[in-house]
């Protein structure tokens, strides 16, 4: 059976060999396919900035900012700790932690309605492989334990899909994965 380490490692080297003039037209039909699902007035929507290869969440927290929506950002706390602050489009990003960016200290933390979360490989299932150090599975744990239900959308490119994402008890799965093809949507557990 391949485990967790070796399909991240096929799929962020699929992911990383995706070409610029690729990605840029991901862009536009990321949006397409995302429809209407963050047009959510008086929601907030996480997303991330993007490091690496990562697929771009910018064009979609737009789309939600003008739809009505607050925007939030992760950061990291400690180690182990990842929490969301709001986002004030064009406002100062600092380091956040694992080599990206977020809105500084002084920005309130929020409770997302809606998180976008990047992924290393996904499942149509809605299960997903992270970057290993479980940052996000412990936020979500944190906010589904404190009665929180935020819809999860994984956001990668078609290209790191997997058959089957070794799905452990801990794992949450995913709401959707939107790439740059399709809105897949999770099939509900029961």
């Amino acid at each position: 059976m391949t485990n967790k380490s070796q399909l991240r490692a096929a799929a962020l080297a699929r992911r990383d060999a995706v070409d610029s003039s690729a990605r840029a037209a991901a862009a536009d039909r990321v949006l397409r396919q995302a429809g209407t699902l963050f047009d959510r007035p008086g929601h907030v929507v996480s997303g991330y900035w993007p490091i690496r290869s990562e697929a771009d969440p910018r064009p979609l927290l737009e789309r939600a900012r003008l739809a009505g929506a607050s925007i939030a950002l992760p950061v990291l706390l400690d180690a182990e700790t990842l929490r969301f602050r709001l986002w004030q489009a064009g406002a100062a990003l600092e380091p956040a932690g694992f080599g990206t960016v977020g809105p500084s200290a002084e920005a309130p933390f929020v409770v997302p309605d809606i998180v976008i979360l990047p992924l290393a490989a996904f499942d149509r299932r809605g299960h997903r492989i992270g970057y290993g150090k479980g940052h996000y599975d412990r936020a979500v744990a944190g906010l589904v334990a404190s009665g929180v239900q935020p819809l999860l959308v994984g956001l990668a490119f078609a290209v790191q899909e997997v058959d089957k994402v070794p799905f452990e008890p801990h794992d949450i799965p995913l709401d959707y994965i939107l790439t740059e093809d399709e809105l897949i949507a999770a099939p509900k557990p029961g």
